[in-house]
């Protein structure tokens, strides 16, 4: 899943990132409200983890904002505001759950299963499907012609993604943006050889080849028309 997490306490930002991506999720990072409210309006994500209390646009507001523009992506309220009548108002304001700091991540990561789970205005999208290539983000099992193929996190994010934008080009800059949080080119081939080391689990061995390079432009996969 692609998360959005909306934190200005950049130790908790940082547990819950590194937390998340050895889940396999991808996570993006906004320290303040209005960057986290442009993020969450411009880009694809399946579930927003926001905090009540941040700098230029609370938590509430973010919320309220998101829905009145129809977006139905799932939030959870991830805050230190723990009575009653906060976690009411979380709720009302658009919040589909509402998680109380200090918070064990098992039990994070058990609302964040449940929330992809459950079903919203809008479809998100868990189970893909590429010819005889498989990819359920819920149960995070990828399967090719039924067998059942073991991904370290990242390959698994990198897979995620292709398939996500199965049959388009993506670029090595979206890559690096959307499954490594790189917003600069770091100079090293870390995509090329995840890409390799993904090859060779997904295609080696099983016909026909998924993953293809398109000279010039990125990578692309898909399957034979």
């Amino acid at each position: 899943m692609r998360i959005l997490v909306v934190e200005d306490d950049s130790e908790t930002a940082g547990y819950l990132t590194s937390g998340l991506e050895e889940e396999g999720h991808a996570v993006s990072w906004s320290r303040a409200g209005r960057d986290g409210l442009f993020l969450a309006m411009t880009e694809n994500f399946d579930l927003l983890i926001i905090d009540r209390m941040l700098p230029e646009l609370d938590g509430l507001t973010l919320v309220k904002t998101l829905r009145a523009a129809r977006i139905e992506t799932a939030i959870l309220f991830l805050t230190t505001m723990s009575g009653i009548d906060d976690r009411v108002t979380g709720l009302n304001a658009g919040g589909d759950d509402y998680l109380v700091k200090p918070f064990a991540f098992s039990e994070l990561v058990a609302r964040v299963k449940a929330l992809s789970r459950r079903p919203r205005g809008t479809t998100v999208d868990t189970q893909f499907k590429v010819a005889d290539l498989e990819l359920d983000v819920v149960k995070h099992v990828v399967k090719r012609a039924g067998h059942e193929i073991q991904l370290q996190p990242r390959e698994y994010r990198l897979l995620e993604y292709l398939m996500r934008h199965a049959g388009q080009v993506v670029t090595r800059t979206m890559l690096l943006d959307n499954v490594w949080n790189y917003h600069f080119d770091p100079k090293t081939n870390v995509v090329e050889s995840h890409l390799s080391r993904l090859r060779t689990k997904i295609d080696k061995g099983f016909t026909p080849e998924l993953i293809h390079t398109v000279r010039g432009a990125g990578y692309c996969l898909r399957a034979p028309e």
